[in-house]
């Protein structure tokens, strides 16, 4: 064999090598591309789940303080649900606002309230409210936190900074007495 025989027989070698090479990275490709289409959807529904969630934590308190428009011992006249404002740069929605004569109650609603959400009301949601809704500058305000779950140091830190803490318990069930006998 002649080292040109040699040489001709290498270079077939790498290309039949290459070709298994391309082979396998197709097989790979595909793979990936159904993994990634599986992580979407999982995200689709993972997200849905959240929101879901998240919207039966914000009817349950928004029905209860609908009911009993109280934060703590203050009293309120009206209750807003979903309040959105937009003013400049600033942009937010509030899940609960309450009103009376003269003061005014936020209430941040969570599935389950972590520490980040507590801070979030005390530096972000009141400044933003008072930006957005001036004509309340002088009202006194008041906050809550409303959670299907809470961390008990959750607790303890929101209520150490005089935040209203509401939480489900106990006997919270309503029902239409109009039933039908089958």
């Amino acid at each position: 064999m002649t080292s040109l025989d040699r040489i001709e027989r290498g270079i077939e070698a790498l290309q039949i090598s290459q070709l298994r090479t391309d082979a396998q990275l197709a097989k790979t490709d595909q793979q990936l591309a159904k993994t990634d289409a599986q992580l979407a959807k999982t995200e689709r529904i993972l997200s849905g789940i959240g929101i879901n969630l998240g919207h039966a934590a914000e009817e349950f308190f928004a029905n209860s303080l609908q009911k009993n428009k109280k934060l703590g011992k203050v009293k309120f006249d009206a209750v807003a649900l979903q309040l959105k404002g937009h003013k400049g740069k600033v942009q937010d929605e509030f899940d609960v606002v309450m009103y009376n004569g003269n003061a005014v109650g936020l209430v941040e609603v969570k599935h389950k309230v972590h520490p980040s959400d507590v801070d979030q009301l005390i530096t972000r949601k009141l400044l933003n409210f008072k930006a957005l809704f001036p004509k309340y500058a002088d009202a006194a305000f008041y906050l809550g936190i409303a959670g299907m779950s809470f961390p008990p140091e959750v607790v303890e830190m929101a209520e150490n900074e005089g935040i209203a803490v509401l939480r489900q318990v106990g006997n919270v069930l309503t029902m239409n007495e109009n039933l039908r006998r089958y």
